[in-house]
């Protein structure tokens, strides 16, 4: 594994891959929805929010990583639909995000760099919700992009 990356287990991340998988489908054809129709309208009334409702905290956090890593890779297309699902997800407490799941959030953030301003969105939310002491020692939670590397190494 290249110096500076996230240490997670393979098998780790896989199901990463697995639950995001499951999400996928809906979480796509819920963007699409909602990118033809009236970007006014309160989430709650738009696919995406629909979507949100009918899911738990594990369904959550894996629609929001799934929405996450899809924003990252097309953040030079129209992604408006895809960040909203993110900001909003991202707002919601008590999802009970994973030390592991932070740290792959902040590895796709990274990799995506600078021209996806939205990159630390959810990662930043998911590092707030995680007991103290789980980050590396002296990593605020409200740490600058810049002082990220040192979050993600873990």
């Amino acid at each position: 594994m290249r110096s500076g990356r996230a240490r997670i287990d393979a098998a780790v991340v896989q199901g990463f891959y697995d639950r995001m998988r499951a999400v996928a489908p809906a979480a796509y054809g819920a963007i699409e929805r909602d990118r033809a129709g009236d970007p006014e309208r309160a989430f709650a009334d738009t696919a995406c929010g629909r979507l949100v409702a009918s899911l738990d905290p594990a369904g959550l956090r894996a629609l929001g990583m799934w929405a996450h890593h899809w924003c990252m890779r097309f953040y030079d297309d129209d992604t408006r639909v895809g960040v909203r699902l993110v900001r909003e997800i991202a707002a919601r407490p008590g999802l009970g995000w994973t030390a592991d799941e932070v740290r792959w959030l902040l590895d796709r953030s990274y990799e995506a760099g600078s021209a996806a301003a939205h990159r630390f969105t959810l990662p930043l939310a998911a590092a707030g919700e995680l007991p103290a002491g789980t980050l590396p020692e002296g990593v605020a939670i409200d740490t600058l992009p810049a002082d990220w590397r040192r979050l993600r190494a873990g």
